[in-house]
């Protein structure tokens, strides 16, 4: 296409252990600790055809028996959003949730293929993670025995098995995420040189919330406060590439980050030496365009013990976030009439903030996940499950078809990803636990991604490729 300068010759991943699993049946607690063969790409397409059979599994509209899930439209071409509950997963009672945003000529099918293949991977590191916990636990334990065993003293390994609980979900989030990540890039089908997706994924595990995100996705909890009024806490960061160490690594690498004169709030990442292609978040699946320039794929991580004043969790893409803040999408959780309509509550009312807050733009395709905590829906809602579903039942058949839509449109546009300057401010002040450990903060072994080209505003249709435009607030076309 011209566009880009190619600089995918260089592998980013090393891949490890990557291509060998840990067989699943077992939850990697097994007595041979056998490693299966190397899966073969057959062997993948095999098991991601049969994805729909699982039981307690939804990635369409609808419900499950602890959350409701919708999706909706905008008005740019084909829904790029992704959704999917996933029940009993790893083990009874552990729930998977996650969202992801496409962008770019091909988002869709980015999207729907991390949607797919993310959670397996998840599952795998989680159970191979375990699997050389229970190995080294065994050990220290036997070892622990021998020099204690004539004291009586009370067996305290170091760390609480919070500490260890936690330790093994954030290895097993940074090893699918960049296995995830290396698949989509070496994927025969798959274009991702100039298309990626976001994604905000959880998992909770008895009372035990663990969050990993990339992107501009967001996840909230919503909890009851002392006089039971419903109140919102934000469980990710937007990882935009106005952030200091976002905007640090990437100009460190050679990326370039200003915003256009007519979107000052939208900061972008650019190509050293080409002003192209505006990505408007810092960390990505997919695009590989910019991997190279300070976009990376390695999550956020974030681990939280869940109370009894906690009641619901809510995922979505930002087509909700940037015209509904937190505090009001907890309130309309709260107050929907039934549980299993609270997601296209959500959706709805965001569709009705679109047109009054931006009646020119193009709303964003929303999708939101919303996972009720203490595992009750509705009894009586049968209904309206069949009448949620109806929607997008043919979305996975039309790939094709809306791949030359796609071809139809600009795929360098506007991603008007607007924030208030309180929700930046409160987002600013928010830490979270970044996992680089020791990785070279510049290309090889780490995932670098990016490249977003979703329009939500009509005042952008398509950037300049090779010239240097006026209207550029920040750097220049110096190449940074």
């Amino acid at each position: 296409m011209g566009i880009c300068l190619s600089t995918g010759n260089q592998c980013s991943c090393n891949g490890g252990t990557n291509g060998e699993r840990i067989s699943g049946s077992c939850l990697g607690i097994r007595v041979s600790g056998r490693i299966e063969r190397k899966r073969t790409f057959s062997d993948h397409t095999f098991s991601i055809q049969h994805l729909n059979s699982i039981p307690n599994r939804l990635v369409y509209n609808g419900k499950t028996r602890n959350s409701c899930i919708f999706t909706q439209q905008g008005r740019k071409g084909i829904n790029q959003d992704a959704m999917v509950v996933w029940e009993d997963f790893i083990s009874d009672g552990a729930i998977f949730c996650g969202v992801f945003d496409g962008h770019g000529p091909h988002g869709h099918v980015v999207a729907r293929k991390v949607r797919d293949v993310l959670p397996r991977k998840l599952e795998s590191s989680w159970e191979s993670s375990q699997l050389k916990h229970n190995r080294t636990d065994r050990t220290s334990c036997f070892r622990w025995s021998q020099k204690n065993s004539a004291d009586g003293e009370r067996h305290d390994m170091d760390g609480s098995q919070e500490d260890k609980s936690s330790s093994l979900w954030r290895k097993a989030f940074l090893k699918s995420y960049k296995a995830m990540d290396k698949e989509l890039k070496s994927h025969p089908k798959v274009d991702c040189f100039c298309s990626g997706c976001t994604a905000v994924t959880l998992v909770k595990q008895g009372s035990d919330l663990f969050v990993g995100s990339i992107g501009d996705s967001r996840a909230i909890l919503g909890s009851k406060d002392s006089r039971d009024s419903p109140v919102a806490t934000q469980l990710t960061v937007d990882l935009k590439p106005d952030l200091p160490r976002e905007a640090e690594r990437i100009k460190k690498c050679k990326g370039r980050v200003f915003a256009l004169q007519d979107e000052p709030e939208v900061p972008r990442v650019w190509l050293p030496f080409d002003n192209a292609p505006g990505l408007a978040m810092a960390r990505a699946f997919g695009d590989f365009c910019l991997k190279d320039y300070g976009v990376i794929s390695i999550p956020e991580f974030s681990h939280r013990v869940l109370t009894d004043n906690d009641l619901f969790v809510v995922l979505a893409s930002d087509g909700v976030w940037d015209v509904l803040s937190n505090q009001e999408v907890v309130e309309i959780v709260h107050s929907a009439p039934t549980r299993s309509s609270a997601a296209r509550m959500v959706v709805d009312s965001a569709a009705r903030e679109w047109k009054l807050k931006y009646p020119t733009s193009k709303m964003d395709d929303c999708a939101v996940v919303c996972l009720f905590l203490d595992g009750k829906m509705d009894s009586n809602s049968e209904n309206e499950e069949q009448s949620l579903a109806t929607f997008q039942t043919d979305e996975m058949d039309d790939t094709e078809n809306s791949d030359e839509e796609r071809r139809l449109e600009p795929s360098l546009q506007r991603n008007n990803t607007v924030r208030s300057s309180e929700e930046k401010e409160q987002i600013g002040g928010r830490s979270s636990q970044s996992e680089e450990n020791g990785e070279s903060i510049c290309a090889k072994d780490e995932n670098w991604l990016g490249l977003e080209g979703v329009t939500r505003v009509n005042s952008l249709i398509q950037l300049p490729r090779f010239s240097c435009p006026t209207n550029i607030v920040g750097e220049g076309c110096n190449g940074g």
